[in-house]
Order: C-alpha cells, then structure tokens, then sequence
C-alpha cells in the first residue's frame, strides 16, 4: 500500500514537472519587444525624440508617399527631427516638449513627393534629432487596402 502511494506521488511529481518544467528555460513571450502593428519602431536610444509605428502609405504606383508615426519627446524642451531618404529633400518636424505627435492622426502626415517606391516594398529612412548620430531603418510602404489606411493615401 505505502508502495502505491510513493508511486503515485512520484508519477504526480513528473507529470507536474513536465508540464511546467519548459518555462524555466525558454524565454517569456511578453519579454520580447517588438512592434505591434504596421510600423516599425526606430531604435535610436541616443536623441531626445522617439519614433513608434512608423510607415509610408502610398499611392498605388508609389511615386507619393505619406510618412505616419507617432513622434514621442519626454524632454523640458523642443526637439526637432530631421528625417532623409537618398535623393530626396530632408523632412523635418517639430515636437513640443513632453508632447506625442501623432502624424496622421492628430497631425498631417509629412508628404514624400518622388518616393519611388511601391506598396509591399521598405524604403530606407535615416532618423535624427539632438545632438544623437541618429539611426536609419528600413520602413514599411503600404497602401489603402485596409480601411483605417484609406484616409492616409495621397492624393495627387
């Protein structure tokens, strides 16, 4: 009888163990930052500004494009960012401080004229503000096929 019951526990202990033991040494899922939606993230840690969600929606031949993201300063003071693509006229947008500027929400969208570049393809971007080197990255270009997109398509 004590046999059965020393048994018992043990096969509990195990199976307890299996089931569970895997999350001890695999990394959690919610640790893993990433971006959450169409957009990417820029990871410049350096300047003042921070830029979340970024994408172009253009039109369907991508000769225009429309930049939307969300521009986060937690500074005391002004910031501006500078954004270039290669042969294309630097963009440059000015965030109040502690402000978020939502373009294409609570702001234009900052119009790229000449983007060259179709819907499903990226476009490298280069970032700056401060006194930071800034970073580029490769940013999506969508279209209006979904709806919440539609509003961001530019017009000629």
């Amino acid at each position: 009888m004590k046999s059965r019951l020393v048994a018992s526990a043990a096969l509990s202990a195990l199976v307890l163990l299996g089931a569970t033991g895997c999350t001890f040494i695999t990394p959690q899922s919610t640790e893993i930052q990433y971006s959450a939606s169409d957009g990417i993230n820029i990871p410049d840690t350096d300047g003042p500004l921070q830029i979340r969600n970024a994408m172009i929606i253009a039109n369907e031949d991508g000769s225009v494009g429309n930049l939307v993201a969300a521009i986060v300063n937690d500074t005391d003071q002004n910031e501006v960012l500078t954004i270039e693509a290669e042969g294309l006229a630097p963009l440059t947008v000015r965030v109040g401080a502690g402000d978020t500027l939502s373009l294409g929400a609570d702001a234009e969208p900052l119009r790229i004229d000449d983007l060259g570049a179709k819907p499903g393809a990226t476009v490298e971007l280069y970032f700056q503000s401060g006194d930071a080197t800034g970073a580029t990255a490769e940013v999506p270009v969508l279209d209006g096929t979904l709806p919440y997109y539609a509003d961001l398509v530019p017009t000629d």
